[in-house]
């Protein structure tokens, strides 16, 4: 049985407040194998970018693993970190926040070239650059460019041209189309899936639009308050969601017939508290489903059908 390029187990995150601690990810177990893309998707606050970046000990986990070809990354060292991170890299949300604004283009993706120490030579180090721009199009006249000169289309393609510079395997992608108009998202989303396919790159793709998610995702997780409620393949999830908070999701996607009637489930109820929360399941206050089970203890991670995962007392 070949290793998953990417595994967590039982990982946990929480931050520290004055009422206790947040729980912001909660024992997410989660697989990824080279070439595929594993799909996060829940509501905002939910955990999501708190999971990408634990990850990849941007943010150090509370709890749990990180396996990366096979090794716990959490037990790695600073210098052993600096290594790995050549091979697992992030693309931000934010296009304009990310990127520094007094550095040209040019100097943005080759920073990390001169860090990890990759190209030789000013002239080398040129000749990537310019390579890596007309990998993601970007034409070579905005290289003495700055962010705040571009729009937000060509700044989110320099993130991925500076993501790509180390040459990773495996790429944190954290809501990279959500800041960019409609037109703009499919020629981002259309160039990532180009691109995995010709450097067989591995992406955890992190979005609350289900609609692209769908598009790019081999597999999808949907999270609620730091718990994953729901696990499988991308079409088995789309024709046969079994979480109630999932059916709710998919529910909500608009379809684009004026004459076709469609009903949405309306999550109603409070969103419980992730500070210290309560036993039993985090969804149970507004569940039209809830029981006197699901109060008590919170259920497990149950596969109800072959890579298809609920956590629900239904099931």
């Amino acid at each position: 049985m070949s290793v998953p390029l990417l595994e967590t187990k039982g990982l946990k995150k929480y931050f520290k407040t004055k009422n206790g601690f947040l729980h912001a990810v909660d024992d997410i177990n989660i697989k990824i194998d080279e070439g595929n893309t594993l799909g996060v998707v829940g509501e905002s606050g939910c955990g999501k970018s708190t999971l990408g970046r634990t990850i990849l000990r941007l943010i150090e986990p509370t709890e749990g693993e990180v396996s990366f070809n096979g090794k716990n990354i959490i037990e790695y060292n600073r210098k052993s970190m600096v290594a790995i991170r050549e091979k697992m890299q992030i693309i931000f949300q934010d296009p304009y926040a990310s990127l520094n604004p007094r550095m040209t283009v040019g100097e943005i993706i080759a920073e990390p070239l001169y860090v990890c120490k990759i190209t030789k030579g000013k002239k080398e180090t040129n000749n990537r650059v310019r390579s890596l721009m007309e990998t993601v199009g970007l034409a070579e006249r905005y290289e003495n460019a700055y962010p705040h000169e571009l729009d937000g289309g060509r700044r989110q393609r320099i993130g991925i041209a500076r993501a790509l510079s180390v040459n990773p395997k495996f790429i944190v992608c954290d809501e990279p189309v959500s800041a960019l108009d409609v037109s703009i998202q499919a020629q981002i989303l259309n160039l990532m899936m180009d691109l995995q396919e010709e450097q067989k790159l591995t992406y955890l793709f992190i979005t609350h639009d289900l609609s692209v998610v769908k598009h790019i995702s081999d597999e999808i997780a949907v999270m609620y308050l730091g718990k994953c409620v729901e696990k499988a393949p991308s079409k088995e999830l789309y024709s046969n969601p079994k979480h109630p908070y999932t059916q709710a999701l998919l529910s909500a996607i608009p379809i684009p017939k004026l004459d076709q009637g469609k009903i949405v489930n309306i999550i109603k109820g409070e969103v419980l508290s992730p500070i210290n929360p309560a036993p039993g399941c985090r969804f149970a206050p507004r569940c039209p489903y809830i029981n006197k089970d699901c109060t008590v203890a919170e259920p497990p991670l149950c596969e109800i059908n072959e890579n298809h995962f609920v956590l629900c007392t239904l099931y």
